[in-house]
Formats: C-alpha cells, sequence, structure tokens
C-alpha cells in the first residue's frame, strides 16, 4: 500500500480552496497545513494512502497525456456517492474554480465490474475519478 502521494501545484491557496470542498466527499480528512504543503489523511483512522501537495519549485504546464501521473482514483462505497460527487462537481466545484466533467456517472464495461465512476478535470488539468466497486447504492 502507498503511504502517501505529493502533487506539486502552481498556487497552493487555490488548490487548497478546492479540494477542502471535495476531499471530505471523498472519504478524506484534513491532516495539515502549513505555509508550504496541506495535505489529507483518509477519514476516521482508515488505512490508506495520504495526499500531500505542495507548490512548484519550477513553472511548468501539467498534462495527464504525458510522462508522470495521469490521474487519481478515488474508491467511495455507493453508486449514490458517484452521483453525490458529480452533483458537487457540476454545481459548485466547477462554477467557483475550474475544471470539466469528463465522463458522467455511469458503468464502465471495458474495466472489470462492477465498475460505476465519474471523471473530472480539476481547474489545473489534474484527472479525477470518484469509483464505486459494488453494485449497491
Amino acid at each position: 500500500m502507498l503511504g502517501h502521494l505529493g502533487i506539486n501545484v502552481d498556487d497552493l491557496t487555490a488548490t487548497k480552496k478546492y479540494y477542502d470542498a471535495v476531499m471530505p466527499m471523498l472519504g478524506f480528512d484534513e491532516f495539515f497545513t502549513a505555509d508550504d504543503e496541506f495535505s489529507y489523511r483518509p477519514a476516521n483512522g482508515k488505512p490508506g494512502t495520504y495526499l500531500f501537495f505542495y507548490p512548484s519549485a519550477e513553472p511548468s504546464q501539467y498534462s495527464r497525456h504525458r510522462t508522470g501521473l495521469q490521474h487519481l482514483a478515488f474508491r467511495v462505497r455507493t453508486r449514490s456517492l458517484v452521483h453525490d460527487v458529480h452533483g458537487l462537481v457540476t454545481t459548485t466545484l466547477i462554477p467557483q474554480f475550474g475544471g470539466e466533467v469528463l465522463h458522467r456517472p455511469q458503468v464502465f464495461p471495458q474495466y472489470p465490474q462492477p465498475y460505476f465512476a465519474t471523471f473530472w478535470l480539476d481547474p489545473r488539468g489534474l484527472l479525477l475519478e470518484a469509483v464505486c466497486h459494488h453494485d449497491r447504492d
């Protein structure tokens, strides 16, 4: 199991506002915040990977199509939660911060079933996914 992932971003303050809005719905709590980083951990003491954000030391344009990080997938307990995340993204996050939905909540038959997910881009182009590996709501 991965202990943590670190992601460099061009605007730490704006990125924190975005992720503070979505991470609780994805099952994460804030771990700590400092002037030069912030982080989240799985909620309620559950085991899992922590996520850290740092300011970029060099300017660059991120692309999920280049070598490097392609996307982050967050497992959620129910298909209803996939819909709830999609609702938050479309009604609150995209209008306030920017981004784009690439795939509305749906079954992806090309992946091992059950696989129900939504995919979207955060304001900086990072591909995010909320996925449920259950047939339950």
